[in-house]
């Protein structure tokens, strides 16, 4: 199975192609991907690294975090989802989804989780 990985940190000359390179060493990248502005094309200074078996991920993980990559100490470890869920998680492997939380008395989208009012929809919280 696939470990999706977040690469925080990163230079700003640092490309998709740089990103696979230093990942490779580890096992099959499946993808490597800068995130970029969209209206500047301009590194946003962090990406994702999808690597084909969980253990090469963890390896690179264990290897990677913390030290320098293109002159800058990255930050690397399991990518999660917007809602700070693993990569993969479904709701019976013990996942939370928006749906659940919705379920659970709030409004997703206003950040309301049982009760819990975030910076969502209705603004600042009081």
């Amino acid at each position: 199975m696939a470990k999706k990985l977040f690469i925080g940190g990163l230079s700003w000359g640092t490309v998709d192609a740089s990103l696979r390179e230093a990942f490779e060493v580890f096992g099959e990248v499946s993808e490597a991907r800068v995130v970029t502005d969209r209206e500047t094309g301009r590194s946003r200074g962090f990406g994702f690294v999808t690597m084909a078996e969980d253990e090469d991920g963890d390896k690179a993980i264990a290897a990677l975090d913390g030290k320098p990559l293109e002159g800058r100490s990255v930050k690397v470890s399991e990518a999660l989802d917007r809602g700070g869920v693993r990569h993969g998680l479904r709701p019976s492997d013990g996942g939370l989804t928006a749906e659940y939380l919705g379920q659970r008395g709030g409004d997703p989208m206003a950040g309301e989780f049982g009760g819990f009012r975030g910076y969502g929809r209705g603004g600042r919280p009081d």
